[in-house]
């Protein structure tokens, strides 16, 4: 059995009657807040996990380009000042914007916008919803006659057919809280919440509505502006519970105009992961021959049988002994059906990686070259009996080994090709986005404005405010991580190439750009092959001026004394002794 949202699913009275009258041998439950009572195995999914596969948006924007205020768990806007129909035309422009950049892309999605109204009924609520809806219609033509406006509501419910389709012609729904539970719509990307709320709690429940990614098997976009969602809302006061969701919602946002020229490399994704290439081709046809196929399977005379169902004595239906079932197996030789089930064996066998039309194919036509190649059938000519040979009983169990064999040599083909690492030319974002665990840092050479800071480093808030008052500093950066808009310079470390993300970039008046990363007591026995990998990237880049290595200050409690450079081989780089360091402003000149 499978519970999904088994939080709300599996805890009423009713619920566990029927658990209990099922009586099920294993049950999953599912849930983005489970309830967990006494489980056999938990398995977790983290939140960087299904962003790393691009399952989800990057993150959640709170009343973009407006003044926000984050304290003590609540969230305060200026948009709160402004009416509910001066919301929705800012979600609507939004909408329009998100449009463009599909349209752009060539994608066929039309970014859904909700609309959500509390569960408990609010004053004048039919007066409301026509204000709504009559607004919608007089200011944006959207309505539920031309089918861009869809009703989610108990007693009224209009153009919800088809609704999650990505490219469905609705472009608002108006709803109430129940929908969120269970409901699945992946092109749904901006909410929209009035101040009939009067308070809301937002935790991962109330924003997982607007999360998914429209298209999961391809990930992320090269539109930035399309792997966010966006919610907009003119409430006072909302808290933002201590869960994931207060990392994921964006609620700050700097921006940058300025330009520079750096090589930075960042890791290829391999959508291997979770489809087949044609190299399955290849690796199918040498594992059938190191198997041996040819000889183990018969090709004589095959017939494809399955087993039906049949249902007999059902006169006494108060007898649950006289209710049974019994098998018939009988022969497949239409064309139709064998491809049919030669579709679904392919479909039974394509874990772990996505069932979709191109990975099936890759399987279909490994098989096919192998006929082609060894065996001399020819696909086309022979079409029915190539499937019955390998759908028959004596030789089905045969293929499904060299598929899994197969499987088995593609994911370390993968698993290799995952060290590939890529180089373009990057400059700074220009925009970042910030959660609540951000706070203002005033700051007047910060590239990013305003510039926002977590204070969890006490070496990097010393280093900037060191920065500050430089006569020698023009302007800094303080990068980030595991994204491709952030500066990264490759290192090795035990035969594998891994990515290192630097924490500053500095521009000096002498022109020189520095690349710091900062260090202290442990972190800086752990960083040999970083230091390596930036004195040889510094090196190989001379033409840029560039300057910098791994910094500490000798003082690492006050942070009162010089900052000092490593530029020595990384094995020689210890913590206990900063003899072989290089003061900063030496490295500066």
């Amino acid at each position: 059995m499978i519970i999904d949202e088994s939080h709300h699913h599996a805890t009423s009275e009713l619920s566990k009657k029927l658990i209990e009258d099922i009586n099920p041998k294993l049950t999953i439950e599912v849930s983005a807040t489970p309830v967990i009572n006494d489980p056999d195995e938990i398995v977790s999914v983290s939140l960087d996990e299904a962003r790393n596969e691009g399952m989800i948006k990057k993150s959640i924007i709170l009343n973009e380009k407006f003044d926000n205020l984050f304290k003590s768990n609540t969230f305060r806007s200026k948009l709160s000042k402004g009416s509910d129909k001066f919301v929705l035309d800012i979600a609507l422009k939004k909408q329009e914007e998100i449009k463009k950049n599909y349209k752009l892309l060539k994608k066929k999605i039309n970014p859904l916008l909700l609309i959500q109204i509390p569960d408990s009924k609010i004053k004048n609520e039919n007066k409301f919803l026509n204000e709504i809806e009559n607004y919608l219609k007089t200011k944006h033509k959207i309505t539920t006659e031309n089918g861009k406006l869809a009703i989610y509501l108990s007693e009224n419910k209009k153009n919800l057919e088809n609704i999650s389709k990505n490219e469905n012609e609705t472009e608002v729904i108006i709803f109430k809280q129940a929908i969120a539970l269970g409901w699945d719509c992946p092109r749904a990307q901006i909410l929209v919440l009035f101040r009939d709320w009067k308070q809301l709690t937002f935790s991962i429940q109330t924003v997982g509505r607007i999360m998914r990614m429209p298209e999961i098997k391809n990930g992320y976009y090269n539109k930035e502006i399309l792997n966010k969602s966006y919610i907009f809302t003119n409430l006072e006061n909302i808290e933002i519970v201590e869960d994931i969701a207060k990392d994921y919602i964006t609620i700050y946002t700097s921006e940058s105009k300025k330009k520079i020229n750096l090589i930075s490399s960042n890791r290829i994704r391999q959508r291997e992961r979770t489809r087949l290439n044609p190299k399955f081709i290849e690796i199918f046809i040498d594992q059938a021959k190191k198997y041996n196929l040819k000889k183990k399977i018969s090709l004589g005379n095959p017939k494809v049988k399955i087993s039906i169902i049949l249902e007999k004595k059902i006169d006494q239906i108060d007898n649950p002994k006289a209710h049974y079932f019994g098998n018939k197996s009988i022969d497949i030789k239409n064309t139709y059906d064998l491809q049919k089930l030669f579709d679904y064996f392919v479909l039974q066998n394509l874990s772990p990686y996505y069932p979709e039309d191109r990975s099936i194919g890759r399987v279909k036509q490994s098989i096919y070259k192998f006929f082609k190649d060894i065996i001399k059938l020819d696909y086309e000519k022979n079409f029915s009996k190539i499937i019955s040979i390998v759908l028959s009983q004596g030789n089905i169990n045969k293929f499904i080994e060299v598929i899994n064999l197969t499987k088995e040599k593609y994911k370390n083909y993968v698993d290799l090709r995952d060290q590939e690492i890529s180089e373009y030319d990057w400059s700074f974002p220009e925009k970042i986005d910030y959660s609540g665990k951000y706070n203002k840092f005033n700051s007047k050479k910060s590239i990013m404005q305003p510039f926002y800071f977590d204070f969890k480093w006490k070496t990097e808030e010393n280093f900037i405010r060191t920065l500050e008052k430089s006569k020698k500093v023009i302007w800094w950066f303080k990068n980030g991580e595991g994204d491709q808009k952030y500066f990264a310079i490759p290192y090795k470390k035990n035969q594998d190439t891994n990515l290192f993300y630097i924490d500053f970039i500095v521009g000096f008046k002498n022109k020189t750009i520095g690349l710091f990363d900062t260090k202290s007591g442990i972190t800086i026995d752990k960083a040999k092959e970083k230091s390596d990998g930036l004195i040889k990237y510094i090196e190989k880049n001379k033409k840029k001026k560039l300057i910098g290595g791994i910094i500490t200050n000798k003082d690492a409690i006050n942070f009162n004394r010089d900052w000092l450079v490593y530029k020595d081989k990384g094995i020689n780089l210890n913590s206990n002794n900063l003899s072989n360091w290089k003061s900063l402003y030496e490295v500066i000149g």
